[in-house]
């Protein structure tokens, strides 16, 4: 963190409430699987319960986006963060009055899933107006990047957690959400230009306002069609990589180090990704990230143990964080302050939504074909993106 960033304290505060909650997350959901298997003995019935969370996040995702753009954001976060926090005090409540029930964890789940697409869109709204142009990127790496610290460090520090109590996960998770909502309440910084005064009956008109002037975006508007299709193949891939590991061998000990190893590759990009984002076209970035993930994934087939696995899961972890820094602060910059709420929540919502799909696809291709096939066509459909990516006009073009 530079200087004038380091000396920004609303961007302390922010950064340090996310640290907080975000790690609380990363403890909770991994209790939250293990109680659910629990429970009901039934892998799938944890899934489930993961895919109530995405799902609801999908349905509300871009009325979200068009709310905290009517909304105080600061007071929006700040309430999201304290429901999240009753959310978790009371499945820790219930687990130790014995009263948790499959129906409560489903409830949870949705409405954690509703409670995170407010806090995100207003969050990503904000960051523009809370650190400034000229620090947006540099703020936008730091957040990625000690996020995925977290990422590296969060299975061990969420199974350590767990051995203390099947309660204590959920309870740290609600002092967690409520640390953040206090570091947001002592901010001084705007989080916004000016709110609006809803218009009744609106909504659906604001939403549509949103998505408008993102599909008039020529670069935006293929960046996040291409974004999508990477997104597609990382969701399949997830599935894909953890069959290959079981294939060779690998135990779940390890399986978690590949996955670690790709955490660690996403953080070296986040280093970068600042200095490499002011350096380079966004378009180059982003033939740059395909053409590697293009000719690096087919390696997931040939690798014969989980050492290669990670180290293939490094390689091609590192480059997509710096063209998400690159994309994303060129997409803040250029968006009026009154619309990021609702574009910035319309890309998250196809992103979320194609990670899902590919996810889904990733399990049918493997079924039908097996894993190695299935590694081979997610290749070519990289490179079919990175094609598209280095013939397009509109990249060529963008600085």
């Amino acid at each position: 963190m530079n200087t004038a960033l380091r000396r920004n304290k609303n961007f302390a505060l922010l950064l340090s409430g996310q640290i907080v909650s975000n790690a609380g997350d990363h403890i909770q959901d991994f209790a939250f699987l293990l109680l659910v298997l629990a429970m009901t003995g039934s892998a799938a019935q944890s899934g489930l319960v993961l895919g109530v969370n995405t799902a609801a996040y999908l349905l509300v995702g871009l009325a979200a986006g068009a709310l905290v753009d009517r909304w105080d954001r600061r007071r929006t976060m700040i309430w999201c963060e304290l429901g999240r926090a009753a959310l978790a005090a009371g499945v820790a409540a219930a687990l130790w009055l014995d009263r948790l029930t499959l129906p409560h964890l489903y409830a949870v789940a949705a409405l954690a899933g509703v409670l995170h697409a407010l806090f995100q869109s207003a969050s990503t709204a904000a960051l523009p107006t809370i650190v400034g142009p000229a620090q947006l990127a540099r703020a936008l790496a730091v957040t990625q990047g000690t996020l995925n610290t977290l990422r590296v460090s969060g299975a061990t520090l969420a199974a350590a957690v767990h051995g203390l109590g099947r309660t204590v996960p959920f309870a740290v998770n609600a002092v967690s959400f409520v640390a953040s909502a206090a570091s947001l309440r002592l901010m001084r910084a705007s989080f916004q230009e000016e709110t609006r005064p809803p218009g009744p009956g609106r909504l659906v008109a604001e939403i549509r306002e949103g998505l408008t002037w993102l599909w008039r975006q020529p670069v935006i508007r293929l960046f996040g069609l291409l974004q999508t299709g990477d997104m597609l193949r990382y969701g399949a891939g997830y599935l894909v990589i953890i069959t290959l590991a079981q294939g060779v061998g690998a135990s779940p000990q390890q399986i978690g180090l590949i996955f670690s190893a790709a955490a660690a590759g996403s953080l070296l990009g986040s280093l970068l990704a600042a200095r490499l984002a002011g350096r380079f076209p966004i378009g180059r970035l982003a033939a740059a990230m395909l053409w590697v993930e293009a000719l690096v994934f087919p390696l997931y087939a040939a690798a014969p143990d989980a050492l290669l696995l990670g180290l293939v899961a490094f390689a091609e972890s590192v480059l997509p964080p710096v063209y998400s820094v690159a994309m994303t602060s060129h997409r803040l910059a250029i968006t009026p302050d009154h619309l990021r709420g609702r574009t910035s929540a319309a890309l998250e919502t196809l992103t979320m939504g194609a990670l899902s799909a590919g996810t889904m696809a990733g399990g049918a291709m493997i079924a039908a074909w097996g894993p190695k096939p299935a590694t081979l066509t997610l290749a070519a459909w990289l490179l079919l993106l990175a094609i598209t990516a280095t013939a397009a006009p509109s990249v060529r073009r963008i600085r």
